[in-house]
């Protein structure tokens, strides 16, 4: 009887250990069969994403020395320009929204370059030229970011300018070992640079790019940066910088001058939104695209995405969001520019009504494969960042070169490339977006902002045209289909880069049956990999006021993470 007891005991112990094992192991395999390449970030202090874990490791250390949100992405920023620099750098410009929790505001900066007084359609039409230039001389408008940079240390920054470069002074003058995509990058560049001397000195060490794992110093850039740490931007627009962008101005027979430089400023400007389902979606006014990715959105929330037969990577859901797509382009590209100086129709493109109106024109069985502008009565290489700190406030910032390596042009001793920015006038005079001195070209470039009862969200895909769209799949992934902002991120997407024709690149982690349904209604899709570049690469950092935790999310798609402050005390 001692021992059948026993051995009952023994044997009830033994399924209840089975019992918990099994348990166990579907929890722990449910947890790790997930769609999702990584977890999100959570954490009670600051967490900076971004595309160099080198650049977001900068701002966390000034996090965690007593920096704010703002302090931290411009460092994260200036090493950035150090770390990728055909992406983006103090040759190119920028594009700002600053989430300021105590005063629960949004500011909006724009740090982006006017053409020169002396570059106009006249100037380029005397040379022969039809097409705005895309490289060289005449494509460098006046770089923002430096601007930019001081604009927000002396609104926002608890530290000095100074501080927040340190990290990327340094960088520059150590060396850092060249990571896998971005030599790729730089390998794709080569013929480029060495179009120019002080570009093949500065970035074609042994006249090739560096491969993965090389060192790569840019004791030229240190000198730059630490010019700008020790003067502000004077040293860029005024001082020892200004002077050798000028030479090399004149070198390749530019028009740019002193007072093109000096003159120059950034300006905040009010953040422009609609609403999508339950969250509201901010983006930066003209001259950027963002309007682009608003009217998307209020097309798209008119009809059936979402519901039963239109469910994430559906044929009818993804005709609906590239049709919707083409449309709300068509209107940016006819209508927008830099507003200075004429007036845009902005608060129309915006409204529901338009949207509305834009809508109707989406043949749920056929796609649309020339799209025109709707009638309005008279009257590609690219950084983004995302940073929020302890206290809630948050930055989601956006810099670039706009190609690769700019115009390809690097002046003597500067250690940086100079944007070709001005590649995106149009010289039709009749254009919104005509080349004419001192204005702004239309911007690929996008910060965004989103939010919903006690939930802040600073966000941004990169890359080029793509941008926008990207944007729209993005909130679409998370109001839509409930994603996570981590899966929101890696979830597969489409880009069409063309204005016209029915062509859209596809990520091939859309089923085959899904593209063979988009390809009998018309669309011409090109396949490309499991996860592109050339959908681009975004971050986000999330707060929930209601429970004081961050979030962190880095797409897969760049060499990049987010990455948490250590809070120890």
């Amino acid at each position: 009887m001692r021992f059948s007891a026993r051995r009952n005991r023994t044997t009830r112990v033994g399924w209840l250990i089975a019992i918990e094992a099994v348990t166990l192991s579907a929890h722990y395999t449910n947890a790790q069969d997930r769609s999702q390449t990584r977890s999100m970030v959570m954490s009670r202090g600051g967490i900076v994403a971004a595309e160099s874990p080198l650049a977001a490791q900068a701002g966390v250390r000034i996090l965690e020395s007593g920096g704010n949100a703002v302090d931290a992405a411009i460092a994260t920023n200036a090493v950035m320009g150090v770390v990728e620099p055909m992406m983006n750098g103090i040759g190119g410009d920028l594009f700002v929204i600053v989430y300021d929790a105590k005063a629960n505001k949004l500011y909006g900066l724009n740090a982006s370059g006017w053409a020169p007084k002396g570059l106009t359609i006249a100037f380029l039409e005397k040379q022969g030229l039809k097409d705005m230039p895309q490289r060289g001389i005449n494509a460098v408008t006046v770089p923002g970011a430096v601007e930019g940079w001081q604009k927000l240390a002396d609104k926002f920054g608890r530290k000095k300018l100074a501080e927040d470069l340190a990290a990327a002074i340094a960088t520059a003058r150590r060396g850092f070992p060249v990571p896998e995509i971005t030599s790729s990058y730089w390998a794709g560049a080569v013929d480029l640079l060495r179009s120019n001397d002080a570009a093949s000195k500065t970035y074609l060490p042994g006249d090739r790019a560096p491969k993965p794992g090389e060192i790569f110093r840019n004791e030229d850039l240190a000198w730059s940066l630490q010019q700008i740490a020790d003067h502000g931007r004077e040293a860029y627009y005024k001082g020892e910088i200004a002077r050798k962008i000028l030479a090399a101005e004149k070198m390749h027979g530019g028009t740019m001058t002193e007072e093109d430089l000096s003159k120059f400023s950034a300006e905040f400007v009010e953040p422009i939104s609609t609403t999508y389902r339950d969250w509201t979606l901010f983006e930066l006014p003209p001259n950027g695209q963002g309007l682009a990715a608003l009217e998307m959105l209020n097309i798209l929330e008119s009809t059936p995405l979402g519901q039963k037969g239109y469910g994430f990577g559906s044929p009818r859901a993804l005709h609906l969001m590239i049709e919707a797509k083409k449309l709300a382009y068509a209107d940016l590209r006819r209508y927008i520019g830099d507003p200075r100086g004429q007036k845009l129709p902005i608060e129309t493109l915006l409204s529901k009504q338009w949207a509305d109106q834009r809508a109707k024109l989406i043949d749920e069985q056929k796609a649309n494969c020339d799209v025109s502008a709707g009638e309005i009565a008279a009257g590609n290489d690219t950084t983004y960042l995302s940073v929020v700190d302890g206290d809630g406030n948050m930055v989601s910032l956006i810099q670039s070169n706009y190609d690769s390596f700019g115009s390809g042009i690097v002046a003597p001793g500067t250690g940086f490339a100079l944007h070709n920015r001005g590649g995106l006038f149009v010289l039709d005079p009749k254009s919104p977006n005509a080349l004419a001195g001192r204005k702004r070209p239309l911007h690929t470039i996008i910060p965004a902002f989103a939010e919903r009862g006690d939930t802040r969200m600073a966000f941004g895909i990169m890359g080029g045209w793509n941008q926008s769209q990207a944007h729209a799949q993005f909130i679409v992934d998370v109001a839509d289909y409930k994603m996570n902002i981590q899966a929101a991120l890696e979830a597969p997407r489409f880009t069409k880069r063309t204005f016209a024709g029915c062509d859209v690149q596809m990520e091939n982690r859309f089923s085959q049956n899904t593209r063979d349904e988009l390809k009998a209604k018309g669309h011409d899709i090109q396949l490309l990999g499991t996860f592109s570049s050339a959908v681009g690469g975004g971050q986000v950092t999330l707060r929930d006021f209601s429970t004081g935790v961050n979030y962190g999310a880095s797409d897969p798609r760049k060499d990049g993470e987010a990455i948490a402050e250590l809070q120890v005390q």
